[in-house]
């Protein structure tokens, strides 16, 4: 799958929870609440990350691993487009510039 596609599904699920919310009675989440979830994930992940190296135990490390990864990259794709970046193209600009750094 493409980076283009990956963007247009996190973009898809994005607007289906927009509806889920909204006929939930929940207010809609702007580009805050979208980071607050993200900070939330990013501690999970710090967790979990605990857990793989044996300070912490949790079953199925690897599976939970693997999801909140995927949490938070669908976090960044949604607030990047709500804050109006072209994650693709700045990503490969940043790894252009990462790279440089190791010649």
């Amino acid at each position: 799958m493409e980076f283009k596609e990956i963007i247009k599904r996190a973009k898809e699920i994005q607007k289906a929870y927009k509806l889920f919310n909204e006929k939930s009675g929940h207010k809609p989440w702007s580009v805050a609440e979208y980071t607050q979830g993200f900070m939330g994930d990013v501690g999970d992940l710090a967790k979990l990350v605990m857990v793989k190296n044996n300070f912490r135990y949790k079953e199925d490390v690897d599976k939970k691993l693997a999801h909140e990864l995927s949490d938070c990259l669908w976090s960044i794709i949604v607030i990047s487009g709500e804050l109006g970046v072209d994650l693709e193209k700045e990503f490969l600009l940043t790894m252009d510039e990462l790279e440089k750094r190791t010649k």
